[in-house]
């Protein structure tokens, strides 16, 4: 029998404060503990009645309790392939900048395996980001976000990897 391929789409969000630094979540699979943990940006599952906008602002207030948020443009994309639970994800992701002043963070209106699966967050500047040997998605977040702050967003979105 052949595994089944959820395809799905999803908004992230590349949510800064006022330091420039990027808010990140630490997750796992909970069905592959082994396999580690890595770091990623706020967002999730674009439901389908929603906007990719309006969905990077449900799944910033269900995973952060931000709701002070200036939701800029879509800077970049990516193709996505992962297992979670089980299941094999291909996911097309869009990601949002963003801008809170906000810094405190609240996880209470985390989903269920989000509880499951997410054990911290931390707010990462550019350096932090190019030092640490912890696996973050995208992978070259670091380089990425430096482009970001030192020339804007992009004039169209750009894919990543």
């Amino acid at each position: 029998m052949s595994e089944v391929l959820r395809r799905r789409v999803a908004a992230r969000v590349v949510l800064l404060d006022d330091l420039d630094r990027i808010l990140l979540f630490r997750g796992f699979d909970p069905a592959d503990p082994d396999a580690g943990s890595w770091w990623f940006t706020p967002g999730g599952g674009v439901d389908p009645e929603e906007s990719l906008e309006q969905a990077a602002r449900r799944e910033l207030i269900e995973e952060t309790g931000i709701h002070e948020v200036d939701l800029g443009p879509r800077v970049w994309t990516r193709l996505a392939h992962f297992s979670f639970e089980g299941v094999k994800f291909e996911q097309r992701e869009w990601f949002f900048l963003a801008r809170t002043p906000q810094r405190s963070v609240d996880t209470s209106g985390f989903l269920d395996y989000e509880h499951r699966s997410m054990t911290e967050h931390r707010w990462w500047n550019v350096d932090e980001l190019r030092r640490t040997d912890q696996v973050v998605f995208p992978l070259d977040l670091a380089a990425l976000l430096a482009r970001l702050l030192a020339v804007g967003p992009p004039a169209i979105v750009t894919e990543i990897d």
